[in-house]
């Protein structure tokens, strides 16, 4: 899918919308940070107004979103994960700040890649993944009511999503490589009086598993 097509699709622009919900779980220290799948680097222009960055790398498979990612970041390998010669610039525990938004669903081994990422990370550096919820409610009652796993351009089904998570499993995603455990949280913030927002806290949080579409988890080097 090119990025004039992406930005297309349900009115959203996934290759320049920045991921504000992932700010509040950044650690202190942002010195040094690699995006994978970096889109055109609004994410990390993001992080800039909130840290100091001296060093910012990513990883983007789309030509066009690279070509734009490299206005602000320092370094943008083009291409798959699998493939990016990280090791060749990025030294062992020398990050501070490691990105896997919307990114992990998408490959055919994200375990491996995320015990490839995580010993770059320096102690006290954070990994921050989101992946989508296939618990969500709307998705179960879609399946047992219709029979409904048809794959669709975006959401839930994209057609390039070959691997699916709960929050327990997307957890265990990232912790795989060996972090701590810091935060599993529902990506979306809702409205003072949502519905959504009142059966989370009538329910102590419980239903989150079934409410959220996506969970932001973050893990820590010790």
């Amino acid at each position: 899918m090119t990025v004039e097509a992406a930005t297309q699709v349900e009115g959203h622009d996934y290759y320049g919308h920045a991921r504000r919900e992932i700010l509040p779980f950044l650690p202190e220290r942002c010195g040094r940070l690699l995006d994978v799948g970096c889109a055109a680097g609004t994410t990390t222009g993001a992080i800039r107004t909130l840290r100091q960055v001296d060093w910012a790398a990513g990883v983007e498979l789309d030509p066009e979103a690279a070509r734009l990612a490299r206005q602000r970041l320092d370094r943008v390998e083009e291409g798959f994960i699998e493939e990016a010669p990280l090791e060749d610039f990025i030294a062992p525990a020398s990050l501070d700040l490691i990105l896997c938004l919307d990114i992990l669903e998408h490959l055919v081994d994200p375990w491996a890649q995320v015990r490839r990422l995580s010993p770059l990370l320096a102690p006290g550096g954070r990994l921050i993944v989101s992946v989508p919820n296939i618990r969500n409610w709307k998705f179960i009652w879609r399946l047992l009511a219709k029979g409904d796993f048809h794959y669709r351009d975006a959401g839930l089904l994209d057609r390039t999503h070959l691997r699916f998570f709960t929050r327990e499993t997307a957890s265990e995603l990232a912790l795989c490589g060996g972090l701590s455990l810091v935060a599993c949280r529902n990506a979306t913030r809702y409205r003072p009086l949502e519905l959504r927002r009142l059966i989370s806290r009538a329910t102590g949080g419980r239903a989150e598993t079934l409410l959220a579409k996506q969970f932001i988890v973050v893990a820590e080097a010790r």
